[in-house]
Parts: C-alpha cells; structure tokens; sequence
C-alpha cells in the first residue's frame, strides 16, 4: 500500500521512440484515457484502429487524427457489454492482414447499482472483465503467429476492493450484495487473474501481455450514475486529479519503449512495476476463472441460458463510448 501511494504521485516515464507504421487498436478511444492515447499514439505516428460505442463521436475523433496527424484512422463500431458485438470485434482483428502492435483494452465503467445487459450479465463485469477475456481468446492464434505485438490491459488499483478474492459461484452479484467499488474492484481483479493464463498462452511468442493501472486522471466514467455521485465525483474526488494524459504517456512507454521488451503478466501503476494485492496472484482461482469465463464467454459453444439467466432490462450506456 506504501509503494501504491508513492507510485501514484510519480510521473511516468516517457518513450520518445516513434512508431511509424505500427498500428494501435485502442477501445473506448472517443474520449478521457482513451481518446488521449489515440492522439499520442497518432501524434507518434502509428496508425489507428478505434472500437467505439457511439458512431457520431468515433467519426470525429477519427477525422481529427487523420486531419491533425496524417495517419490512418479505422474503426469498429461496437457496445462492449454485449457478447456479439465483443465476439464480433474479436473476429475483426483476428482477420486483419497487418500485425496489431500494439492492443489496448481500455473501454470500461463504473456503475453504482446492479444493472444486467441484454445477455442477462453484470454490466461492469461485462465491460471491464469479459470484453477483453473474449477478444484476446478470439485473437490468440494471430498475436501468436505475429513477429512482435504488446496487449495492455487498462487496469486499475481498485483491484484491491476484493480483498477476498472473486465469488467464483456469483461473478454477476445476483446474491451477493452490490456496491459500485466491489463490483468494479472484482472485475478488475478478474482481468489480472485472467492476464495470468493469457500469459502462460503466449509463452514463446514475441507477444506480451501487462496490466496498467492508469493513474488518478479525470475521465468522463461514472457519468451514468445519479446527481449526487456525479457532484461527488466532480466537486471531492476529482479535485486533485490530474489529466489523462499522464495515463496516455504511460500506455505510450509500455506500448513502444525497448526497456519493457520482453516484460509479460505484469502489473504496472503508470510505468513502475507493483505487486498487485494477493488475490491477483492466485494461479488456482485463475484456472477456476477460466474455466467459467469460457462458458459464460460463449467460448465453449452456443450461449448456455442457464449460465446466463434473463436480462431484467436493457442495457444502459457506458463511459467506453
């Protein structure tokens, strides 16, 4: 907790490395730590491809590097917490000719009551967690077969809300009792475990594959929730925030630097190594993790509606536009 505290008052370090002709997939790139990573990695030279929720705001922000930077700019138009749109992204890049260089799973959200999405799961369970889970699984065969490639897994230090480790038999809190910071501290926690096997996975490949926690920036998650938790947000928590560009400096330094070569299935806050909160360590409940993620995932065959119940509604927007 010590090294946690120091880490988040530290500057990252910076890559002045460019990366013409590299190509940059980022999630969630229309605005905050997304969208201010996409400009670094632009203003770097890569290319860009952008999955995003909203059309009209993708456009723009697409337009605006190519015009700005004189890269190029793509994008797949998708709602990450539905389960064919993130097998539909996964098939996409999996299908791609040119090598994805650098991958960034940042689309995310924070809710502070339970909501279900169309396929009857936990919205932040599904945006945070199980979006990456599939199209890594979906991609695997290419990153393998790829010369070079780093996936980065926008993470965070909330993951030490779940002191306990995951309910393993209720990872959509249909039983266990929600709150805004559990929930998002499991699925968090959930996407390090999970980084664990997808390391072993890669093992032998020029890919690698580390958790971001990306600093205490101002960012547009949480906008979902009511008047009082945006007032808090606004007015006490984001008060001494800082911007996200500091986060997009550190993406850009663990995305391109030579200095993180070779590094896998760590866990970074900004670009100083750390050691994730225990739970975040355990090789059994990761195997255990899998193995129902698979199943949940549609991974395994058809959707099981018995793993995914009934939707109690539609699913709201998230912040990972």
């Amino acid at each position: 907790m010590r090294a946690m505290a120091r880490n988040n008052k530290a500057d990252p370090r910076q890559c002045s490395t460019d990366c013409a002709g590299r190509l940059a997939v980022i999630t969630g790139a229309t605005s905050g730590i997304g969208y201010a990573t996409a400009r670094t990695y632009a203003r770097h030279g890569a290319d860009l491809l952008c999955v995003n929720r909203n059309a009209e705001r993708s456009h723009a922000v697409c337009r605006e590097m190519e015009s700005e930077f004189g890269v190029r700019c793509r994008e797949i138009i998708a709602d990450l917490s539905r389960l064919d749109d993130m097998h539909r992204v996964g098939r996409r890049l999996s299908q791609l000719q040119e090598p994805i260089d650098v991958l960034i799973h940042n689309a995310g959200t924070y809710l502070t009551r339970r909501v279900e999405t169309v396929d009857g799961l936990e919205t932040v369970f599904a945006v945070n967690y199980l979006s990456s889970f599939v199209i890594n699984n979906l991609i695997r065969d290419k990153l393998r077969a790829q010369s070079r490639g780093r996936v980065l897994l926008v993470n965070s230090e909330a993951h030490r809300f779940a002191p306990w480790g995951l309910h393993l038999d209720d990872l959509n809190w249909r039983s266990c009792r929600y709150s805004g910071l559990r929930s998002y501290g499991s699925a968090k926690l959930a996407q390090l475990l999970a980084m664990l096997t997808f390391d072993e996975l890669l093992e032998g490949s020029s890919v690698t594959i580390n958790a971001v926690h990306p600093g205490a920036v101002r960012t547009e998650s949480g906008k979902e929730n009511g008047a009082l938790y945006r007032w808090y947000k606004r007015n006490i928590l984001e008060r001494n925030f800082r911007s996200a560009t500091i986060s997009a400096d550190a993406l850009y330094y663990l995305g391109v630097s030579a200095e993180v070569d070779g590094i896998s299935g760590k866990f970074f806050n900004l670009t100083t190594p750390e050691n994730p909160a225990p739970p975040a360590l355990d090789r059994a409940a990761a195997g255990r993790l899998w193995k129902i993620s698979l199943d949940l995932a549609g991974l395994n065959g058809p959707l099981r509606a018995s793993a995914l119940g009934r939707p109690e509604h539609d699913a709201p927007p998230y912040s990972g536009s």
